[in-house]
């Protein structure tokens, strides 16, 4: 039978009831299923956002690229909003909930935005942004709350199966990952809706289930172990260390050197607040080098995505998340417990610093791999045969915007003279073919169609090789209009099961460095401002993203240069990391309450305040689950 076991607590957190045999409070099932909802509906918008910009608003690539990473950018900087909410303000309950409901109404804004029926292109246009701040918002804000909240359901003592729960919370990220990215891109393509792909339905399931997700966590919230938020924590914090710097620079003259700089504002802020400060800027402090493996990690979307379609084939966006689901479960139950018999302490720094060696790793196997392709397409070369392409573009140095140029062409032993008029940047075909009168050439530009031809239907074209590019001629031979079909660019010959060593050993970098790092974040937080370092946490991807960013544009180098200077760049990071990480001290937060506990602060004078700690404090030996 079920034992559930129930610890003394506040009165608006409930009772703790635990699963069936296990530590792990029941509470969590309600986050868990939460959070894949959330994932399926954030990821299943976004895996046709890109299409839905070129093909439904008319944009081009570098505009939907730009808003594309715009979007993703701000969705990883309101973090900062949704914990200074949740610390300060209304708690994390109460701040998933408000923010979950602005999340489902910018889905639902999206979808009618998608709608052909509804208003002008311009009214297209404006709700699909106004969707998508709202979503940003509403994504951002309950990042940093919803891991935290989760890991508030444990007791002090239950550290591991805290440790466990951070691996599953990340699983059901993965598993929304890879179930959206498939469903949401069927849903546009094979149904047909308004006299095209059904836009609206791919943005209205990912609607429906945001929805699901928010009456999954309304319904356990007579299970929730809830932390009542501590004020405007954020701006205590800016003022302390504001007054330590002033108060060091004026005093430090004439009075004794104080072990932490921190410590000139004992004189107005209480010993614990100070200390807690401490904790947090350690942290940070190891933060500042970790965006470079997100600057890595994130090319998987971008880089790595464009390194396939020049392969023999694209099959490879789902593979990040399904090696997630499985190396999760064998990293957890298999290999930490294997390293951990043979006596090396594996300390969550460390893992995180071997997580990038792994992801340095995958980027030189990536430039194996590019050097490959590189090598494959360049050797290969195409005869110029009837009916088919020269092997490259020929340069024409004009020396001017425009000029006409004369080209004689000679088809058995005749030759004949054609005169065009080129363009500066721009790339032509000439279609040489024979008439009566003798050779004729016609040029079509890249963005002219070429002769208009009869009716036709079933025109065979053969085997179109993915990663090939092709020019079709309709020719009217005995009365039919035939295809002839030349080949401009070799298809791809390198396969995809190239790059599965590189996703391999990135998946394995994502796991002892992500899933430890959101864990670490947690535990290494003080109890008010464990929000604002998850947003901390996730401000390192934002800040990663813009390394991309930065390195992309200004770069000159070619991809497989790229590749090993990120690898290089990370190798250096991890060297730098490793050595801030030796000196690092681990803390426990909770400790805190019985250090500090007759610490009744320098600033609060007033009686009743005092009867109140007072009160606490006999409250804390009491019991020992209970939260002072």
């Amino acid at each position: 039978s079920c034992i559930y076991k129930v610890h003394a607590g506040d009165a608006k957190s409930g009772d703790a009831t635990k699963l069936c045999g296990t530590n792990y409070p029941t509470s969590i099932c309600f986050i868990v299923v939460n959070e894949f909802c959330e994932r399926f509906s954030y990821y299943g918008m976004k895996a046709v956002l890109t299409l839905y910009f070129l093909t439904y608003l008319h944009w081009d690539k570098d505009l939907s690229t730009a808003v594309y990473h715009a979007f993703s950018s701000l969705c990883y900087f309101t973090p900062i909003l949704g914990a200074l909410i949740a610390d300060s303000w209304l708690g994390k309950f109460k701040t998933i909930v408000y923010l979950s409901i602005v999340y489902v109404i910018g889905h639902v804004v999206k979808s009618v935005g998608a709608i052909p029926t509804v208003g002008n292109p311009d009214v297209h246009i404006a709700l699909s942004m106004v969707g998508l701040i709202l979503i940003a918002f509403g994504t951002g804000g309950i990042k940093p709350c919803v891991a935290a909240f989760g890991g508030d359901q444990f007791d002090e003592e239950n550290v591991s199966e805290r440790q466990k729960f951070f691996s599953i919370f990340y699983m059901s990220i993965n598993a929304g990952s890879l179930l959206s990215t498939v469903i949401t891109p069927i849903l546009r393509g094979d149904v047909q809706c308004f006299g095209g792909d059904c836009y609206a339905l791919a943005f209205g399931v990912p609607a429906a289930l945001m929805v699901v997700a928010l009456v999954v966590f309304i319904a356990g919230s007579s299970l929730y172990k809830r932390n009542p938020p501590q004020g405007n924590i954020l701006l205590e914090v800016c003022n302390c260390i504001g007054f330590a710097i002033k108060n060091r620079w004026q005093r430090r003259r004439y009075e004794p050197q104080r072990k932490h700089w921190l410590d000139w504002a004992e004189e107005k802020y209480s010993k614990r607040l100070i200390q807690e400060i401490k904790m947090v800027l350690r942290v940070l402090v190891l933060y500042i080098p970790l965006p470079m493996f997100w600057a890595l990690f994130d090319q998987q979307g971008s880089r790595w995505t464009l390194q396939a379609t020049r392969m023999n084939m694209a099959f490879v966006r789902m593979l990040n998340a399904l090696m997630i689901l499985l190396f999760v479960p064998i990293f957890d139950l298999i290999i930490y417990p294997l390293v951990g018999l043979c006596r090396i302490n594996i300390t969550p720094l460390r893992k995180m610093a071997a997580g990038m060696v792994f992801a340095a790793l995958a980027f030189g196997a990536a430039t194996l791999v590019e050097v490959n392709v590189i090598l494959e397409r360049s050797l290969t070369l195409t005869p110029w045969f009837l009916c088919q392409d020269p092997p490259k573009y020929e340069m024409l140095p004009l020396k001017a915007p425009s000029k006409m140029l004369k080209i004689e062409v000679t088809l058995n032993g005749a030759t004949s003279e054609c005169q065009h008029i080129f363009n500066q940047q721009n790339s032509y075909s000439l279609i040489v073919f024979s008439e009566t009168t003798g050779v004729q050439c016609k040029l079509v530009s890249a963005s002219e169609n070429g002769f208009k031809s009869k009716e036709c239907s079933n025109v065979n074209l053969g085997l179109l090789d993915f990663g090939g590019s092709y020019t079709v001629i309709l020719m009217e031979e005995f009365g039919k209009v035939g295809a002839r079909k030349m080949e401009d660019v070799k298809a791809n010959n390198v396969h995809i099961a190239w790059q599965i060593p590189q996703y391999v050993l990135i998946t394995t970098g994502e796991v002892m460095f992500s899933i430890t790092g959101l864990e670490f974040s947690y535990s290494q937080a003080p109890a008010n401002m464990k929000s604002v370092l998850q947003a901390g946490w996730l401000l390192t991807v934002a800040f990663g993203n813009v390394i991309v960013l930065i390195v992309a544009e200004g770069s000159l180098l070619s991809q497989w240069k790229e590749f090993l200077l990120f690898a290089g760049l990370l190798l250096g990071v991890f060297i730098i990391f490793s050595i801030m990480a030796y000196f690092y001290t681990y803390v426990d937060p909770d400790e805190l309450d019985k250090i500090y506990a007759g610490d009744a602060g320098k600033e609060e004078d007033d009686h009743d305040d005092t009867k109140k700690k007072t009160k606490d404090i006999q409250l804390n030996k009491t019991g020992k689950s209970t939260r002072l």
